[in-house]
């Protein structure tokens, strides 16, 4: 029994184009790379099937390190914002308790 290749993704989505674009058969790409025709079917079929996902990212403009970034810098901004009323709370309780006010 042969061992089970390996396929690396880039080497898949070559052989998929090639077919896609028209370059070459199915046929003649299978024989050229030596695969069968069922394991070249569901490489495309997954191509074809997460092709729009592609464009969602694009349209969106949202990768995760942008929405990681994103989100860090809305929690710095809390931060901030927080900082400054603890620190202008704290600044008024001083001055109240030094005038006796309390």
């Amino acid at each position: 029994m042969r061992a089970r290749r390996k396929f690396e993704p880039d080497f898949k989505a070559k052989v998929v184009l090639e077919v896609l674009r028209g370059d070459k058969t199915t046929a003649q790409v299978c024989r050229e790379y030596g695969l069968g025709a069922d394991l070249l079917g569901q490489w495309r079929k997954v191509v074809v099937e997460h092709a729009h996902e592609l464009f969602a990212e694009r349209a969106s403009g949202a990768t995760p390190e942008l929405a990681r970034i994103a989100e860090l810098e809305r929690l710095a901004g809390q931060q901030a914002l927080e900082l400054a009323v603890l620190k202008k709370a704290t600044t008024w309780s001083l001055s109240r308790s030094a005038s006796g006010g309390s």
